[in-house]
Parts: structure tokens; sequence; C-alpha cells
């Protein structure tokens, strides 16, 4: 996960603070995109984050052992790029594929994470991204799709979009993806760009995409705009009593990382009691 950046768009809310650890509604934004992976069956997870940043961020969540998860973290000294998370987690990374979410992106929607699975299960090399359709294709990358089905095109932010399909930030890509970003040049940004390593497996006719489905919210939190739409999306999701987006304890659960008991003493610490409720809520629900 790439939690890092100066969170300029939302100054001076950032001044002090990651935007990861800013609040949507009652939980850090954090927790969402670490809810999205766990409930997806990933439960080891390197943390990339700025040296400022990095020690808040893991007060907050540990290294992940009281929720069967193994958490470990990472500096991105200065913002060069989404692509530069696979240089710096090149030993995490291994021989073995990878997933990277975006620290502010967000999926509401009981659908995703078996999308997610799905797509994992069948992943056989290359590169796997999620598409969304948006009403601003020109705030994102956006991919053209042929008559055949495959993607034809990539372009960063154009000022007129071919399609409304925008690349969303998640993606997941064979170990190859390290040499990959070794080999890339810097854009006139200084950075290590992730279009062009889509690109790159693009042309290598490597690229595979899921379109998410309609009732999948997919929102990039790094506006005040944003934050709020966000705040109140899951609001919404929370009347639910069956929705358990962000609680990330219930994901470890539900996947059979953290057993009842190990749950429960999680409650048991938990000052919030509308929080802890909602935990204990699900257990019994388990227990029916």
């Amino acid at each position: 996960m790439l939690a890092g950046g100066g969170g300029s768009r939302l100054y001076p809310a950032t001044k002090s603070v990651s935007k990861q650890l800013l609040a949507v509604y009652d939980k850090p934004m954090i927790y969402y995109p670490i809810w999205t992976l766990v409930d997806s069956g990933i439960r080891e997870i390197l943390i990339i984050s700025t040296p400022r940043d990095l020690p808040a961020i893991e007060a907050l969540l540990g290294d992940g052992a009281n929720l069967g998860l193994t958490l470990t973290y990472a500096e991105q000294a200065n913002p060069r790029g989404i692509a530069e998370a696979f240089l710096i987690g090149k030993e995490f990374i291994g021989d073995q594929p990878v997933t990277l979410i975006l620290g502010d992106n967000l999926f509401i929607g009981e659908e995703m994470s078996a999308a997610i699975t799905e797509s994992l299960a069948t992943f056989s090399g290359g590169a796997q991204i999620y598409l969304k359709e948006v009403p601003d294709p020109e705030r994102f990358g956006v991919v053209e799709i042929g008559l055949g089905g495959a993607i034809t095109s990539i372009v960063e932010k154009p000022a007129a979009p071919q399609s409304n399909l925008a690349i969303t930030g998640l993606y997941t890509y064979s170990p190859d993806v390290v040499s990959v970003a070794e080999r890339l040049p810097r854009s006139t940004r200084n950075e290590l760009e992730i279009t062009d390593i889509n690109v790159a497996y693009l042309g290598a006719g490597a690229l595979r995409h899921r379109v998410i489905s309609s009732r999948v919210q997919w929102i990039d939190a790094g506006t005040p705009d944003a934050l709020v739409a966000a705040s109140l999306a899951i609001q919404t999701a929370s009347r639910e009593q069956s929705s358990e987006f962000g609680y990330v304890e219930l994901a470890a659960y539900r996947r059979g990382y953290l057993n009842q008991e190990s749950l429960l003493a999680i409650v048991d610490q938990t000052p919030s009691e509308s929080y802890a409720d909602r935990l204990r809520s699900a257990v019994a629900n388990t227990a029916r």
C-alpha cells in the first residue's frame, strides 16, 4: 500500500498529519484500503509512507499480529511516483505476484471483494488493472477498449477522453514489475509513473482489466469534496446492519485470520462503544 504524498489538495488539514489518518466517517482513511485487501484474502501488507507520517501510521496499526496479519513498513523519502513503490518494496515482493492499492482509494460495495478474490485466484502473470466508469475521466488515467474487448490505449488525464473508463488505484502485477520499474525513465515531474508501467505491460500484450460493477462506489478521497463524499457514503453504508466496510477486524475474522476469542479480546479493549457494538454484533450473528 502506498500511503505517502504531501496531501497538498487537503492542506491545511494535512499540515501535521497524513491524509491517510484523516477520518472518513468513523475510521481513519487507511482502514478502508486495508479492509479491501484483507477482505480479498491478502494478509501480508507492506505500507509505504513518508518519513514524517510513517511513525504515526505504525503507531495506529502495529505489526498486525493481533489481527492475524503481517504489516511491515518502508519509507518513500520524497514523492517520486506511484511506481517507485515497486523499487522500495523489491525485497517484500520477491518472486511473488503483488497487489498495490493507494491509501486514499475507497471501494464501497459488497461485490468488490468477490471480484478481487476471483481476479487474484485466476491471475496468471502480467498485469491486472481495475477500471471504473466515471463522469470526469479527464482527471484520471483513461483506457480505450477496442472491438475485441482488449485495451488499445492508455492516456493520462486526457484533454479529450476517448472513453469514460478510469484506471483506479488498485493493481496486481507479476513479480517482474520490479524490473519493469527499474527500466522506466523518469517523467517530466521526475517521477516513476504508474501509467508507464501499465503501458509497458500493454505493449507486451500482458495487460488485463476488469470493469468494476456500477453497484460499487470508487472514491479517490484526496480532495475536500471527495473526503466529504466518502464520509457520507460510509455513513449511508453503515446504517445497514450488514455493512462491514472498513472494519479491518471483521475482515480478518471473516477470513479466518482471527478467531472469535481474539476478536472479543479486541472488543474488550475498544473504548468506542458504537465501534465495539459493531464488532460484537458480528460475533453474535456468526454464533446464530
